[in-house]
């Protein structure tokens, strides 16, 4: 475990750290106790392998791989494989990460045919449940990659070709078992292709019902093999130019509800989206968390005009208590946890810098973590909240509440009462209630 970075050690929790000391937590205390819990408890981090170990420095548009890698040749050869996991394995030991989050393909590349691929996946998964059993991390979620190879183009579960489906549906089957034998707590299902890009080519409904057909199938292979882990879809409008069936919590949570699926399934949410379809950062994490289907989260940060990416390592404390009040107040993630979804920046070409940009979003969301437990256990917003809803505690509003009111009641209230009298939102005072716990005055 001391291979490819060497001069780094497993690093420390130093609250007393300076400016320039960034090999170190200053928040993150894996054994704190924080509103009843330890910190680890609560975060459940883990590392993204693909954006922490796929991604090279490459630009989109504008230029070619930046990151050398003693460890990386990026060939698709099985050796280049194997040394990008022992290297991986041995940056989650020194991270002190108990998690790390991986798809098929980056476990092992593509064969020559379906049965060679799976050759190779099945050697890679030994390779992965031996380092595990060497250091006691697993993945917080196992994934099938179906959208990178030219096949998936047009969609995996909603391409308009069988032929596709079952190819699809055959690489969830074998994702499954590696997913059962590495004891990986989730399994997220990321579907950036299933949408359509013109409304003349694509019949919506059709293609949906075959997605929950490749879900119902999943679920109930889940179960056959004994496979423990809870299963999740991330909603993910990876491109503009595509109307993605799954754009957010409430339209992949109508689906599931519509197709009967809703018991089987939760949300991964990647907040960062919300910024991307210029809604508050929090969104889809309350809309989830509401339905009581908030399972997982991406932490990282969105700023796609950087790198050509939206996922860079997390560093807004703010936007990240606003999660962290959600998950609390929801009592935790259970099986799931805070993905470090983010990359480097293309210019940071380091080996060590993967550990600048883990420890700064780990540190991110124990620091959130603390601002949040704070304000929730002041009770200020619990306060606050409350009055802004007192008028459905008692007499009509309660009957409303209790969904015992009718329209005629309704209208009898109104003549009894008439005009509403407009009452304040207080929106700088919440804000501002807000910024006292994230940024809390010197004592």
């Amino acid at each position: 475990m001391n291979k490819y970075f060497p001069g780094i050690g497993r690093v420390e929790y130093r609250p007393d750290a300076g400016p320039e000391d960034t090999l170190v937590f200053r928040h993150y205390n894996a054994g704190e106790t924080v509103h009843g819990r330890s910190m680890e408890e609560w975060l459940r981090f883990s590392v993204c392998y693909f954006n922490t170990f796929r991604y090279l420095g490459a630009d989109n548009h504008y230029g070619e791989r930046a990151h050398q890698r003693a460890w990386e040749d990026a060939s698709h050869s099985l050796d280049n494989y194997k040394r990008r996991m022992i290297a991986a394995f041995e940056l989650l030991h020194k991270l002190t990460v108990k998690y790390y989050s991986v798809s098929d393909r980056d476990m092992a590349p593509e064969g020559d045919s379906f049965e060679e691929t799976n050759s190779y996946l099945e050697e890679m998964v030994t390779l992965a449940a031996d380092l595990q059993r060497q250091t006691g991390i697993k993945p917080l979620y196992y994934s099938a990659d179906l959208f990178t190879h030219p096949r998936y183009m047009n969609g995996a579960g909603a391409n308009p070709d069988a032929h596709v489906f079952a190819y699809a549906c055959a690489q969830v089957k074998r994702s499954l078992e590696a997913a059962k034998r590495l004891g990986a707590e989730n399994f997220v299902f990321f579907n950036p292709r299933d949408g359509y890009q013109s409304v003349l080519q694509r019949q919506f409904f059709r293609d949906m019902s075959h997605m929950a057909q490749l879900y119902r199938m999943a679920a109930q292979y889940k179960d056959k093999i004994g496979y423990k882990g809870q299963l999740l879809i991330q909603p993910k409008p990876a491109d503009p130019r595509r109307h993605q069936y799954e754009a957010d919590a409430m339209a992949t949570m109508h689906m599931l509800r519509h197709f009967d699926l809703d018991k089987q399934y939760k949300l991964y949410i990647k907040p960062a989206f919300s910024r991307l379809m210029s809604r508050p950062y929090e969104h889809d994490v309350y809309i989830a968390a509401a339905y009581n289907m908030l399972g997982s989260i991406d932490a990282s940060d969105s700023f796609p005009e950087i790198n050509s990416t939206s996922d860079i390592c997390a560093r807004d404390i703010r936007s990240a208590t606003y999660v962290l009040k959600s998950v609390l107040e929801q009592g935790g993630l259970q099986q799931g946890g805070f993905t470090l979804g983010g990359r480097v920046r293309r210019e940071s070409i380091e080996p060590r810098d993967l550990f600048h940009g883990h420890i700064l979003a780990m540190d991110t969301f124990a620091c959130a973590l603390k601002n949040a437990a704070r304000l929730i256990s002041d009770g200020c917003f619990a306060r606050s909240i409350q009055q802004r809803y007192s008028s459905y505690k008692s007499g009509f509003g309660e009957r409303v509440e209790k969904n015992m009111a009718t329209l005629e009641d309704c209208e009898d209230f109104v003549r009894k009462n008439g005009e509403p009298h407009l009452k304040s939102a207080h929106h700088e005072h919440f804000e501002s209630m807000f910024n006292y716990y994230v940024y809390p005055p010197r004592q």
